[in-house]
């Protein structure tokens, strides 16, 4: 084979080599989450940030204090019949999943009811669900804050009696400490599903 043959031969199998390497080392678009997520959306930057709201105890709680250890978020209110009970038992479920893991995390629960949901009631509610479910509710003003900043939607019926009903979005947020929203799930997963998927990310930290 002529000099400059193999030459040409070394470079390429060298910039390929490269080029494989850099696919699968390397973060697709600097995201150490890439190969984790499910949505287009999640990581996309707006969702999550900030929040102050009220704990079981009746004392103002920042979502420093919340989000101590893998958490999973949900915004939904106690008067809920159906919807709730089952995606809050499968957040609980999702927990008990990673814990024989050995992945500790926290399932919250974030009223959007806080005309009903006063600090006694949420909490109560939580307890029932899970030891380690963290329930919140707070102001109107409060609540709105929260909602808007995982961009849930929730819209209260009119309240002819004390059984109203309030329409909301359904999903569970994954949040990290240090990282914040990471990724959301839709009602459907199962919580060996969901817990698989906390576990990719809890992997990549």
């Amino acid at each position: 084979m002529p000099r400059y043959l193999a030459i040409a031969a070394v470079i390429v199998a060298v910039l390929f080599v490269g080029g494989v390497w850099a696919l699968t080392a390397w973060p697709r678009g600097g995201d150490q989450f890439a190969d984790c997520r499910s949505s287009a959306v999640a990581g996309g930057g707006d969702i999550g940030g900030p929040f102050e709201l009220v704990n079981a105890q009746g004392a103002n709680v920042s979502d420093a204090d919340v989000i101590t250890e893998p958490s999973l978020v949900y915004f939904g209110y106690t008067f809920c019949p159906d919807v709730c009970p089952l995606d809050t038992t499968r957040n609980a479920d999702a927990v008990d999943v990673l814990a024989d893991r050995g992945i500790s995390s926290t399932p919250v629960f974030i009223s959007i009811d806080p005309a009903r949901d006063t600090p006694e009631v949420v909490g109560d509610y939580a307890a029932n669900m899970h030891k380690k479910m963290i329930g919140l509710t707070g102001s109107p003003e409060q609540v709105k804050a929260a909602s808007q900043a995982y961009r849930t939607y929730y819209k209260a019926h009119p309240a002819e009696d004390e059984y109203y009903l309030v329409d909301h979005s359904t999903f569970t947020y994954l949040v990290l400490p240090e990282h914040g929203f990471v990724d959301f799930f839709r009602r459907e997963l199962s919580p060996e599903d969901m817990a698989d998927k906390v576990a990719c990310f809890v992997g990549e930290i």
